[in-house]
């Protein structure tokens, strides 16, 4: 199973404490939570199910390339990390 980590940022609005979800991409293992935390969808995806733009995935270190569909590939020990983006000077 994949693990899914929320950063303190965003549980902060809502309740989202890490989990296992099973999924061979990162669209498949978000849906595989959001079914379980429907709340916290809205805050991680837009209207048309892609990453809002104020959202970072960090999948095994490494940033998402594919926002839009989510199709980056995982492996059953991967690691997504949701946070905030932030930006500022």
């Amino acid at each position: 199973m994949v693990k899914v980590v929320f950063t303190t940022n965003l549980r902060r609005h809502v309740d989202c404490p890490a989990v296992e979800a099973a999924g061979t991409t990162v669209r498949e293992v978000l849906d595989n939570v959001f079914t379980q935390n429907t709340r916290v969808r809205g805050y991680v995806l837009d209207d048309q199910a892609a990453l809002r733009k104020h959202m970072t995935i960090i999948v095994d270190g490494h940033a998402l390339r594919d926002r839009v569909r989510l199709s980056d590939a995982v492996k059953p020990n991967s690691e997504i990390y949701v946070l905030q983006a932030l930006s500022g000077g």
